[in-house]
């Protein structure tokens, strides 16, 4: 006799929607979620969406995550934040700074008078007849 296999069929995912989802940063609870039971709306299990990444990829969910879920991400941002630069003054700052080496440069100007120059005297004269009563104080001790 035969081995045949019975059960449940295998479950099988769009690559292309599963590779877009996983490009968007999505979790696997929400890729879980996005290719749920159309009838009853129940999501698929977690261990089914690893079973079939394992099938397909060769590799878990999270090591196929990991590999593959920011860069998609990062340039569909990159791209965006670009265009919006093109209207928004502070979105052209913020990447001058961060790809540019563009910097903010405050300079601070100071003008002493000689009001401030007298003022800056006597509290220099009441300091230094304050240390001298302590040291008087002290002597005395």
């Amino acid at each position: 006799m035969g081995s045949s296999k019975t059960g449940r069929p295998k479950k099988e995912f769009d690559k292309r929607e599963f590779t877009d989802l996983v490009g968007y940063g999505c979790t696997q609870e929400e890729i879980c979620w996005f290719f749920r039971d159309r009838d009853t709306g129940v999501p698929v299990h977690p261990d089914t969406l690893s079973r079939w990444c394992l099938r397909t990829y060769g590799m878990s969910f999270k090591e196929y995550k990991d590999k593959n879920s920011l860069m998609p991400l990062k340039i569909k941002l990159r791209q965006n934040q670009l265009k919006l630069s093109e209207k928004s003054a502070a979105m052209a700052i913020f990447l001058g700074k961060q790809y540019l080496g563009q910097t903010d440069h405050i300079e601070v100007a100071t003008a002493i008078t000689d009001n401030t120059r007298e003022e800056v005297g006597a509290l220099v004269n009441e300091l230094n007849k304050t240390r001298r009563s302590k040291d008087t104080d002290t002597d005395s001790v």
